[in-house]
């Protein structure tokens, strides 16, 4: 996570990163993330722990708004206008992986897209986001 913009901002300090363990994956776009969900975020479904999926789209969530900091001018900055996932599959703890990009770029919002996998490249759930930017482009 070294490099993050947060990091710049609050050196050691918390926020979500931090607090649930995320890591950037260098070398594989501006917003690869993966996080070891383990069972304390989860909740019993049956005979196995799924989870939760509040879980699911905070990582898809910070995922696209990852990818919106990195193409971010000076001095910009944006806000989530909406918010949608869909889920596929259930996500059990272990490594989960969200990959987000920015589908298109106009002067006052930007459009986003995530995806969540498992270890095994399984899809589990996918989101869209509108980010309005704010600041000087």
């Amino acid at each position: 996570m070294s490099g993050h913009p947060w990091d710049e901002r609050a050196p050691g300090g918390q926020h979500i990163w931090r607090t649930l363990g995320y890591r950037r994956v260098e070398g594989e776009g501006p917003a690869v993330i993966e996080w070891d969900a383990s069972p304390e975020f989860t909740f019993p479904a049956g005979d196995r722990a799924i989870v939760h999926g509040g879980m699911v789209t905070a990582i898809l969530d910070t995922a696209m708004g990852h990818a919106c900091v990195a193409m971010l001018g000076p001095g910009e900055t944006f806000l989530t206008a909406d918010l949608s996932v869909e889920f596929y599959r259930s996500a059990l703890p272990g490594l989960l992986r969200a990959e987000g990009r920015v589908v298109r770029r106009s002067r006052r919002a930007a459009f986003c897209a995530a995806e969540l996998y498992d270890a095994e490249r399984e899809l589990l759930a996918a989101a869209r986001c509108t980010q309005i930017l704010r600041g000087a482009a």
